[in-house]
């Protein structure tokens, strides 16, 4: 259950990191995006590895997190919006409502995904239109700070909020899986350790 627990985290560590990429330098691979997305569609997975299609595609997520649970790597503007997506899930979980339409949202896109991928611009788009409608919605909002230039393009806003919607699914993740602040707070070396175990593996799955 912890390890399912670090992997959650990874994926939301993961969307994150990507949000903050493109607000600083106006864009992210496709290829690095796809599996956070991918995320979203995984409405009912087998485990948490497989939201991300195997722990291979978390590896920038895990190689995040362990840098975030490293006081001397931590990037603190990730941790205040890794704080702020977890306070939103929160209150997400509260809102049968909202949860349902987001649900109905997430099912009326998938069929898209096949046709377009994931990182297709009308899936991307389509996304981004759900989350406003939805997470935007809910107090204090998700702020993302960076370059100016990059966060009034329409296309970098779509991504970002895209790629937010996939840190709020792992944000569900992490709580399904018997994830809390207070876990997250008292178990942070091992959580480390853990990641780092994890990341090996992909390593050793890639060799």
């Amino acid at each position: 259950m912890r390890e399912e627990r670090v992997i959650a985290l990874a994926g939301l560590l993961q969307a994150v990191s990507l949000v903050r990429t493109i607000a600083l330098r106006g864009g992210a691979d496709d290829f690095a995006m796809r599996p956070s997305l991918v995320s979203i569609f995984k409405i009912d997975a087998d485990s948490p590895a497989d939201v991300y299609g195997g722990l291979a595609n978390l590896r920038p997520g895990l190689e995040s997190l362990i840098a975030q649970l490293d006081d001397g790597k931590r990037d603190l503007s990730v941790t205040r919006i890794v704080i702020a997506v977890m306070r939103i899930e929160r209150k997400l979980s509260s809102r049968p409502a909202m949860l349902e339409k987001l649900r109905a949202g997430i099912e009326a896109i998938a069929p898209r995904v096949s046709i377009d991928e994931a990182t297709g611009s009308l899936v991307i788009a389509r996304l981004a239109e759900l989350y406003v409608q939805t997470i935007s919605t809910l107090q204090p909002r998700i702020v993302v700070e960076g370059n100016p230039q990059f966060l009034q393009q329409e296309t970098q806003i779509a991504r970002i909020r895209a790629l937010l919607l996939a840190a709020i699914r792992a944000a569900v993740l992490w709580r399904q899986v018997g994830g809390t602040r207070w876990r997250l707070i008292f178990r942070q070396r091992q959580y480390s350790m853990l990641a780092r175990g994890l990341l090996a593996q992909c390593t050793l799955g890639g060799a």
